[in-house]
């Protein structure tokens, strides 16, 4: 289990990451589109989806010639579990938290 949050932390620690699972809370993206907005490569892009899919955060699929990206939330779950472990912390309701992410990232896509 240290091996998987380590991952999770590990690859929410980035503010793109962050970002692209924000973009991935309304629907599945190709993978050109979840490039679209940041002014780096599709190459850098593809690195920061591969961290985010060996978290299982996403997961990638391949639709006829498109790769789509899909957001995995049960993966913060063990997270949380760990976060409610120390008691200081009232449990993670994994809505309030998807909706936490969608308002607060949204401001590091469109600044």
């Amino acid at each position: 289990m240290s091996d998987a949050l380590d991952s999770v932390f590990s690859a929410l620690a980035d503010p793109t990451r962050r970002a692209i699972l924000s973009m991935l809370l309304e629907d599945d993206m190709a993978v050109t589109d979840v490039a679209d907005p940041f002014d780096m490569s599709l190459a850098a892009i593809s690195k920061h989806l591969v961290i985010l899919t060996k978290a299982g955060l996403i997961s990638q699929e391949k639709r006829g010639r498109v790769k789509w990206c899909k957001l995995q939330p049960d993966a913060l779950r063990s997270a949380s579990v760990w976060m409610q472990g120390f008691g200081q912390f009232e449990p993670v309701n994994l809505d309030a938290f998807e909706r936490f992410l969608k308002e607060e990232l949204q401001e590091t896509v469109d600044p």
